[in-house]
């Protein structure tokens, strides 16, 4: 079928008017984010029972997108962490309700598929391969990258299918659903310009005022690309980043000595605004330190977060369940600490939660079985 051309407003309203009361419809997003500090939003698929529509947002502005997504309707999608944070930023919202067909498959033994090999295993239908770094902005679009467009959402109604009814046959389903509407709430934002330093090569192994300056200086990094909405590389390269964080500058003679530091750092004050940078980070107090996740674990407790791991993963692996789908190691540290977790609710407190929680107890203990090839949980 060919899939309708969505150019203008008009179009676009007849388009929301025919989605708005669809109990379920499928979702995709083309984007692109090499080049700025937002990604930028090139295409928007839909699929209903009986069509497929691609909208052009480069020429007609998406936003009116959100009746449909404010509306009672199911949106189908896959892996759709992504398609959620560009929907909020091109129509001010996220779906009502969500399935992720990616995250459902993790629940039947699935592990985490592409679209193309869950099409191919679940509906028997092989996808066409198209070119994975086709540019989206480019207009017009070739037939062949329309057809590869329309796939992406053409099979998702029929996927939802096939994946409840494995999930009700296994009594899952309420464990797929509660997950999506996990992902669907999450809060999805750009990281906190204090957090940035923690995707530096290397962040974990920095010690001492080390820290502070890598802190200060990767958010004012963060601050000033999404200020330009450039890629924050592009104000200051990760090569020269690293390099100011392990010997901090104090001049601008010193700071165009570091590797990476290119003329565009020294001019128009912005090598000032590096060293300010680097200034503050040597007097940040260690309270004020943002640190990653797992740093605040109290290292006394590590084991013990070693060894509930341990267990999870075979647990998750009698389940056929992604160790994942079940809790992350930041779950079990936070466990352990006794901080909020999600393992204290909802299917995963059945299933994993009170069990480590009365082994965190002295309820129960871990024991090797069968030669040391399985872990056993009894009760003292």
């Amino acid at each position: 079928m060919e899939p309708l051309w969505i150019d203008r407003r008009d179009t676009l309203g007849e388009l929301v008017a025919r989605l708005r009361d669809e109990p379920r419809y499928g979702l995709d997003t083309e984007f692109h984010g090499e080049r700025s500090y937002w990604p930028r939003l090139a295409l928007v698929q839909c699929s209903w029972p009986g069509g497929v529509a691609l909208v052009d947002p480069l020429a007609v502005d998406p936003a009116p997108l959100a009746e449909v997504l404010a509306g009672p309707g199911l949106m189908v999608a896959h892996a759709a962490e992504q398609d959620l944070a560009i929907l909020e930023r091109a129509c001010g919202r996220g779906p009502t309700r969500l399935f992720d067909t990616q995250v459902a498959a993790s629940f039947v033994g699935l592990g985490t598929p592409s679209l193309s090999s869950l099409v191919e295993r679940l509906l028997g239908v092989r996808l066409a391969k198209g070119d994975r770094l086709t540019d989206w902005t480019r207009r017009p679009l070739r037939a062949e990258q329309r057809d590869y467009a329309a796939a992406d959402v053409a099979h998702l109604l029929d996927l939802h299918d096939a994946l409840c009814e494995r999930l009700d046959a296994t009594g899952r389903r309420a464990w797929a659903e509660d997950e999506c509407e996990e992902r669907r709430t999450r809060v999805r934002a750009r990281p906190e310009p204090d957090s940035a330093w923690w995707r530096i090569k290397g962040a974990r192994q920095l010690r001492g005022r080390a820290r502070g300056v890598a802190q200060e200086v990767a958010a004012w990094r963060e601050r000033t690309a999404a200020e330009l909405d450039v890629p924050p590389r592009y104000v200051l390269s990760d090569l020269a980043l690293a390099g100011i964080v392990h010997r901090p500058p104090r001049s601008v003679d010193e700071l165009a000595s570091v590797r990476g530091v290119d003329h565009r750092v020294l001019r128009n004050g912005t090598g000032e605004a590096v060293l300010a940078a680097v200034d503050r980070g040597l007097q940040l107090r260690p309270d004020e330190l943002r640190l990653p996740e797992p740093d605040r674990v109290d290292r006394g407790l590590a084991p013990a977060v070693t060894v509930l791991a341990a267990w999870l993963a075979q647990r998750a692996a009698e389940l056929d369940l992604d160790p994942a789908v079940l809790a992350t190691r930041a779950d079990l540290a936070r466990l352990v600490q006794g901080e909020p977790s999600r393992l204290a609710s909802g299917w995963r407190a059945e299933l994993v939660g009170e069990p480590l929680r009365r082994l965190l107890a002295g309820e129960a203990v871990l024991a090797l079985a069968d030669g040391g090839r399985r872990i056993e949980m009894r009760d003292r």
